[in-house]
């Protein structure tokens, strides 16, 4: 039979707290008091943006787009495909790309290139959290990061499983990842 899930916190909300305020002071100081656009990575990044926008002391526009590479499984498929696309355009403008979390770097990587042909001004990534353990694609990287993690499965302060565990305050490693049934869903107990 097995064991039901635990989670263990790795990141606690006041780290995490004290770590976007430095992440939103860094962009204040380089950005100069030009404006700047945020780009969120729909869903896992909404919770990290919604902090981030507030502590960032410039003029801030937001925008979001949705990617998916995940699924309902704990490794990335290896195929990322837009699913959600910007509303506005970002060219000539200084955009921040702001992502959860930085493992294989493929999702990265694709959303970059994207967004580079769309000719902004400057194009900046801002990431909660790298897993350079796990990177598959060398040259992508972080310019704002918040905290480098181990190779473990985390959910958390936006990240999930299965769109479960969004909301907790903390980041967690889930142990162990849940088993999935023939549809992606995490197994339950009869």
């Amino acid at each position: 039979m097995p064991t039901a899930p635990r989670l263990k916190p790795l990141i606690t909300r006041s780290q995490v707290r004290r770590k976007v305020r430095e992440i939103a002071h860094q962009i204040s100081r380089d950005f100069h008091g030009e404006p700047v656009h945020l780009v969120g990575v729909l869903k896992g990044a909404s919770i990290f943006l919604s902090d981030l926008v507030r502590e960032v002391d410039l003029e801030v526009s937001v925008d979001f787009m949705a990617v998916a590479s995940y699924g309902r499984a704990t490794n990335s498929s290896g195929q990322v495909k837009l699913i959600k696309d910007l509303d506005s355009s970002i060219e000539g403008r200084n955009v921040i790309l702001v992502e959860d979390i930085l493992d294989t770097g493929l999702t990265l990587d694709y959303l970059r290139r994207i967004l580079e042909e769309r000719r902004p001004k400057t194009l900046r990534v801002a990431v909660l959290l790298d897993k350079p353990s796990r990177r598959l694609v060398e040259n992508v990287r972080g310019d704002y990061v918040g905290f480098q993690i181990p190779n473990q499965f985390v959910v958390g302060y936006g990240l999930d499983f299965a769109e479960r565990y969004r909301n907790l305050k903390d980041i967690c490693v889930l142990t162990p990842p849940p088993l999935l049934d023939e549809r992606g869903h995490p197994r339950v107990k009869p």
